[in-house]
């Protein structure tokens, strides 16, 4: 702070050790305003369905699907802990048909977590997609995805006629 004070009172010597640190810290505080310059704004759900087709999945469509993706971790994850809390504590009940409702209750419970198990399952899946460049393309057939399915379903990774496909033959053949 000192060196900042006599820099700019132009009290350091030219050349001097504090000058050149004084330097080095005006440059680093500069570059560091450059890289926040580079950051990609965040894009609305508007901006990102107004894309030119030539922008398909580029660094800030990424950035934008990556922080939709962890705000569903997240809450899945919460969602977890809310549940483990919950289950933990302990309500006696004499009556029976309280009994059951409370064992129906957390049976509904357990379901639904399980089920957001298997989504966070995709959602990690998708998050890795995002990293290795993969993102918004269908698995099977290599085509994009499509903006509005994403935005629909982040978590996607088949196209609406690969799932269609994958939907008929599971009917056709059972899972």
């Amino acid at each position: 702070m000192a060196l900042e004070t006599a820099a700019a009172n132009g009290t350091v010597k030219a050349g001097s050790a504090k000058n050149k640190i004084g330097r080095k810290i005006g440059m680093a505080s500069k570059t560091a305003t450059a890289v926040k310059k580079q950051q990609p704004r965040e894009l609305t759900e508007e901006d990102i369905l107004k894309a030119p087709e030539k922008d398909y999945m580029n660094e800030a469509q990424l950035a934008f699907f990556k922080k939709r993706l962890l705000e569903v971790r997240d809450q899945i994850l919460r969602n977890a802990d809310d549940t483990g809390e919950h289950l933990r504590e302990n309500e006696i009940t004499t009556d029976p048909s309280d009994r059951a409702t409370l064992e129906e209750e957390y049976t509904l419970e357990l379901r639904t977590r399980d089920r957001e198990r298997k989504l966070l399952k995709k959602v990690e899946k998708s998050l890795r997609m995002i990293d290795d460049g993969s993102y918004g393309y269908c698995e099977e057939t290599g085509e994009p995805i499509g903006i509005p399915r994403l935005l629909a379903r982040p978590m996607t990774t088949l196209s609406i006629e690969a799932q269609e496909r994958r939907e008929r033959v599971q009917k056709l053949y059972g899972d």
